[in-house]
C-alpha cells in the first residue's frame, strides 16, 4: 500500500499550487493532513484493485476541478545562473583576530591516514571480481555491521512512513540546498534564492523556524555548516560570502569574491575549518581564510567553466571541483599552506553541467572503496571509483534519474558503513526522491518518495538516518520520517 498512497499524495501535491493561490499556509496544512489521512488509510488493508481505482478517480476528479497539470515550477533561472576539535570554529576565528602572528593558513590539524587510494582500489577490484553480485565479504567487520543493522535489507532500512513536517517559509523561490547540522538529529538549515537562510529545529514538537538569516542582496546559492556547527558560511549571487553565528544568527563577516563574480558553491576544509573553498562564475576556485577574510596565497585555480560543485575527501588532501561545461578537476591540497595544485581532469560529458559532487572513503563496511557521486544533467546519477592519490576517476556504474537542466544534488547515506549493502539518495526533475543500492547488480532502485510538486534539488539525512530532508524548485522543504520497525 505504501507505493499507492505515495502516488496519491504525489498527485495531491502537484495540484496543490492551484489551491488558494494567495494562502500558501493553507496549502501546507492541507498536504500535511492528506499525508496523515493516507497513512492511516494504508493500515486498513484495502484490496489492491480498490486502491488503484481510488488513485485513478482521484486524478480524474482533480483534473476536472483544476484542469490539466502544467509543467512544474522551474528553477531554470537558478540553473543558468549557477549551471572534531573541542574548541569551536568561532573560538579559532577570534584567536586569529586577536593574534596577528596567526594570520597564516595554519589552523587546528589532526593526524590522518596516508593509505594509498591506488593500492586499496586494486585490492577492492580483486575482492569484488571474486564474489557474486550483492554478496558481502565475510569479515568480522561485516558481521559486526550486520549485527548493528539487525540483518535487515536496504529496502527495510530505507522505508519511510511519510512526511514528518513541511517547511514553506521560502515558498515560490527555489531552495537549492538543505543540510542537517553535523552529528545532529534535529537541527536543519536551508538556503533560498530569496536571499535568506533558515535555521530550523525539529524537536521539541512542533518543528519551528528558529531564525532567518538575512543580509545577502541576491539569491543564496550554497552554504555549509562548520564541523562544530557554531558557524555557517554562505555564498550568494551577490558576489559575496558571509560568515554567520548559528547561535544568534548574527553576520560575523562579509567577504567579497576576489573576482567580484557570482559565488556558486562553497565547502569547508574538513580538517581546518578556518579555510573555506568557494567557486565562482568566472571559472575560479579560491581558498579563503575566513578568519582574515583574505584569499590564501597559492590557493586559486581556474577551471573550464563556472564552478558549480566542490567536495573534499575525508582527510582533506584531495579536492574535486565540477563546472558547467562537464569537467571535474582534482586538486592536491597542501594542509600546511592551503595551496592548491591541479592534478587530474575528467570530462564527464562535454557541455553537461556538473551540479553535485559527493566524496566517500568507504562505500560499505565490507571493503574500503573511495568513491565519488556525481550529478551532471545526463538523466543519470554517476558513481566513480577513485583509483589513485591524485584523484583519478573511473566510472563504476550509473543509475537512471531525470535531470537535464536543474541543479540537482545527491548524497551518500551517512550510516552506509553499518548496513548490508550501500545506498545513495538523489533528487530528480520528476519531483521524486530516489534511493539506489550501489552494490545491487540489477534493480538497484530501493525506494522512491513522492510528494513534491516541483523538481527536487537537494537531499540531506540527519546523523542517524531517522529523518531525511528534501528541497525543491518551488521553495518547499519536506522532512520525511523513516518507518520504525
Amino acid at each position: 500500500m505504501a507505493a499507492v498512497w505515495q502516488q496519491v499524495l504525489a498527485v495531491d501535491a502537484r495540484y496543490n499550487a492551484y489551491r488558494t493561490p494567495t494562502f500558501p499556509q493553507f496549502r501546507t496544512q492541507y498536504i500535511r493532513r492528506r499525508s496523515q489521512l493516507l497513512r492511516e488509510n494504508a493500515k486498513a488493508g484495502h484490496p489492491p484493485a480498490l486502491r488503484r481505482q481510488y488513485l485513478r478517480l482521484r486524478g480524474q476528479l482533480l483534473g476536472q476541478r483544476y484542469g490539466p497539470l502544467s509543467e512544474p515550477g522551474s528553477a531554470r533561472a537558478y540553473s543558468n545562473s549557477i549551471v572534531r576539535s573541542s574548541r569551536t570554529t568561532l573560538d579559532r576565528m577570534e584567536d586569529f583576530e586577536d593574534d596577528p602572528r596567526a594570520l597564516g593558513a595554519r589552523g587546528h590539524r589532526r593526524s590522518v591516514s596516508r593509505g594509498s587510494y591506488q593500492l586499496q582500489a586494486q585490492m577492492n577490484r580483486a575482492v569484488y571480481e571474486d564474489r557474486p553480485p550483492g554478496s558481502v565479504v565475510p569479515t568480522s567487520a561485516a558481521e559486526a555491521s550486520r549485527a548493528m543493522a539487525g540483518d535487515t535489507s536496504l529496502s527495510e532500512n530505507y522505508a519511510f512512513a511519510g512526511m514528518y513536517h513541511v517547511f514553506d517559509q521560502h515558498v515560490d523561490e527555489a531552495v537549492p540546498r538543505v543540510r542537517f547540522a553535523n552529528d545532529d538529529r534535529h537541527r536543519l538549515a536551508c538556503c533560498s534564492l530569496d536571499g535568506s537562510i533558515s535555521l530550523c529545529q525539529l524537536v521539541p514538537a512542533p518543528p519551528t523556524v528558529l531564525r532567518v538569516l538575512r543580509g545577502h542582496t541576491r539569491g543564496v546559492s550554497d552554504f555549509a555548516w562548520s564541523l562544530s556547527n557554531d558557524i555557517l558560511v554562505s555564498t550568494s549571487l551577490d558576489a559575496t560570502m558571509r560568515i554567520w553565528a548559528s547561535e544568534d544568527g548574527r553576520c560575523i563577516r562579509e567577504i567579497p569574491d576576489p573576482d567580484s563574480a557570482e559565488l556558486l558553491c562553497c565547502t569547508f576544509q574538513p580538517v581546518n575549518n578556518n579555510l573555506t573553498v568557494v567557486g565562482n562564475a568566472k571559472h575560479n576556485v579560491h581558498v579563503m581564510n575566513i578568519s582574515t577574510g583574505k584569499k590564501v596565497k597559492g590557493g586559486s585555480s581556474k577551471l573550464t567553466g563556472r564552478v558549480l560543485a566542490l567536495s573534499f575527501d575525508a582527510p582533506g588532501r584531495l579536492l574535486w571541483a565540477g563546472d558547467d561545461r562537464g569537467s571535474v578537476f582534482s586538486f592536491l591540497f597542501d594542509m600546511a599552506t592551503g595551496k592548491l595544485t591541479k592534478a587530474k581532469r575528467l570530462v564527464v560529458h562535454e557541455g553537461s553541467p556538473v551540479t553535485s559532487i559527493s566524496a566517500r572513503s568507504w562505500v560499505s563496511r565490507e571493503a574500503r572503496d573511495p568513491s565519488l557521486l556525481i550529478n551532471a544533467c545526463l538523466n543519470k546519477l554517476l558513481l566513480y571509483r577513485v583509483v589513485d592519490n591524485e584523484g583519478t576517476l573511473q566510472l563504476k556504474r550509473s543509475f537512471p534519474i531525470e535531470q537535464s537542466s536543474h541543479a540537482v544534488r545527491s548524497i551518500f547515506c551517512p550510516l552506509m558503513s553499518f548496513r548490508q549493502g550501500a545506498c545513495v539518495v538523489t533528487g530528480s526533475e520528476d519531483m521524486c526522491v530516489h534511493f539506489f543500492d550501489v552494490e545491487r547488480a540489477a534493480k538497484a532502485a530501493v525506494n522512491k518518495l513522492q510528494g513534491h510538486s516541483a523538481p527536487v534539488l537537494d537531499v540531506s539525512f540527519n546523523c542517524d538516518e531517522s529523518l531525511l530532508a528534501s528541497s525543491d524548485a518551488s521553495g518547499m522543504v519536506i522532512v520525511w520520517r523513516r518507518e520504525q520497525k
